[in-house]
């Protein structure tokens, strides 16, 4: 048995002896720097706020304080199909890790064949000679090709940082889809509040539809005046109903967000009382830490730097070895040291020319990670545009509301003064209508103000990362330790 043993223990051992003393060529990663402002212009009077790594790290949305919200932002990772693609897609990337590991190990096949034969023969009458003969080969080989200039190790860098960047698409992927759902439900519970103001606004027409009817039964105003009346308020009425489309759309897309169909999604009307939220923005610097699609274009950049090594390491030698042994003789079974047999051989392959093709793909490989360099500063210079959209966005649309605010109030002063002086017979029923229009149109801008304030205030959440921190990427440890037949130290 120590026989059996011995070549195959020597040929592990030539492998480990050149494996130890292995270079690994192409550059090192280092991580560019990125265009990073020293503070968000517009975040007016600014300072350092309380980071979000120090903060609650429960769901962001909870910030809201709307249990509906809540309900339904907590099935978008269980049911969504675009979050479960992306969870499928990472368990992908963890699997092509394992691929790329199997290269530092030899390959070993094991072969086992037997084969009988008979021969009879007949001299006279019934006596004759016969005879079996059964021989057998079992053996094993092995090939193995040397990562000597570190090829394979590059593959599995550039691998595990293809899993990283994964597993930050799918964080991404997340963030996004209940960014939309916040979105998709502010804009259903601005659709009640707005159909809710319609409704109002019509008992209001209906009640000065009334005093126009007695005054016309009393001879002071004309039919014309009733007929104004009644078409205001029935346009009134058909514009709460017209309301009712796009509610249903919302309504729909939740569905379809929550990994529902439609027809199985009914979400009762309510009041649209929530109120904002306090968004604490931290330094600049943090959002590069913060935001997945930001640590996705990073991870990308060691992916391909990785893969300028592998390029490089074409220009090298192939260096292989080979061994096989085994055992062939009678019988089916034919294990004896009289019967053993086996093999190494060692090769080394050199490419003398080949048209250019490994200096172009070295090229190709340089170029890609350029390009991923510049993908990344982009991604980053996008995300500081997201965070000071929405801080510009906040700050002025709270300007906006106070002042909407101010026009709402003086419009209702103005229609309430002048139904008194109409029902008094003082002034004609054009002004009341006038002043009416102006009030309904003065609300419904005052609703759209307070509804964009909520997108705005889900879009620079999502814009921060929503709570997530590059520290949620699985370490390149673990994703290398997952296969089990790579030592741990």
């Amino acid at each position: 048995m120590k026989t059996l043993l011995a070549y195959p223990a020597l040929l592990l051992g030539m492998g480990l002896a050149v494996g130890l003393s292995a270079c690994t060529v192409g550059p090192d990663y280092i991580k560019p720097p990125a265009p990073e402002p020293a503070r968000y212009k517009e975040l007016k009077g600014w300072k350092v706020a309380t980071p979000l790594d120090a903060a609650d790290r429960g769901p962001w949305w909870a910030a809201f304080r709307d249990a509906k919200l809540n309900e339904l932002e907590s099935q978008v990772v269980v049911s969504n199909q675009t979050v479960i693609g992306a969870e499928a897609a990472y368990r992908t990337a963890q699997a092509l890790v394992r691929e790329a590991q199997a290269g530092l190990f030899p390959t070993v096949a094991v072969n086992y064949s037997a084969t009988g034969s008979h021969n009879g023969s007949k001299t006279s009458g019934f006596t004759g000679t016969s005879s079996t003969l059964v021989t057998s080969d079992l053996s094993a080989s092995a090939a193995w090709t040397l990562d000597v200039w570190g090829q394979i190790r590059r593959s599995v860098e550039s691998n595990v940082a293809g899993a990283q960047l994964s597993a930050a698409d799918f964080a991404n992927a997340t963030l996004s889809t209940q960014s939309l759902l916040g979105v998709a439900y502010f804009n259903l519970r601005a659709a009640d509040a707005l159909q809710d103001l319609l409704n109002r606004t019509a008992q209001s027409y209906q009640k000065t539809l009334e005093i126009t009817q007695h005054q016309y039964s009393a001879g002071t105003v004309s039919k014309a005046d009733v007929a104004t009346a009644q078409a205001q308020l029935l346009n009134t009425q058909a514009q709460a109903i017209n309301v009712g489309i796009s509610r249903a759309q919302y309504e729909h897309a939740i569905a379809v967000l929550i990994g529902k169909p439609p027809a199985e999604v009914t979400i009762a009307r309510n009041a649209f009382k929530n109120a904002l939220p306090a968004i604490p923005v931290s330094v600049p610097s943090i959002l590069l830490e913060r935001r997945p699609d930001i640590a996705a274009a990073e991870r990308s950049m060691q992916a391909q730097n990785a893969l300028i090594g592998v390029a490089i390491g074409a220009y090298y030698p192939t260096i292989s070895l080979s061994g096989a042994f085994g055992f062939a003789g009678r019988g089916p079974l034919a294990v004896s040291l009289a019967n053993e047999a086996w093999s190494l051989g060692a090769a080394a392959v050199q490419t003398t020319f080949d048209g250019g093709l490994r200096s172009a793909t070295v090229d190709a490989a340089r170029a890609t990670y350029d390009q991923s360099v510049a993908n990344y500063r982009q991604t980053v210079l996008s995300a500081f545009q997201g965070v000071e959209d929405q801080l510009a966005a906040l700050r002025i649309l709270a300007q906006q509301a106070k002042v909407q605010d101010a026009a709402v109030k003086a419009a209702q002063e103005e229609v309430d003064v002048l139904l008194n002086q109409y029902a008094a017979g003082t002034v004609a029923f054009t002004a009341v209508v006038v002043a009416e229009a102006q009030l309904l149109s003065n609300q419904e801008s005052a609703l759209t103000i307070r509804q964009d304030r909520f997108l705005a205030s889900v879009q620079l959440i999502e814009a921060l990362g929503g709570g997530w921190d590059v520290a949620l990427l699985p370490s390149s440890v673990a994703l290398e330790d997952a296969n089990p037949l790579i030592p741990h130290f």
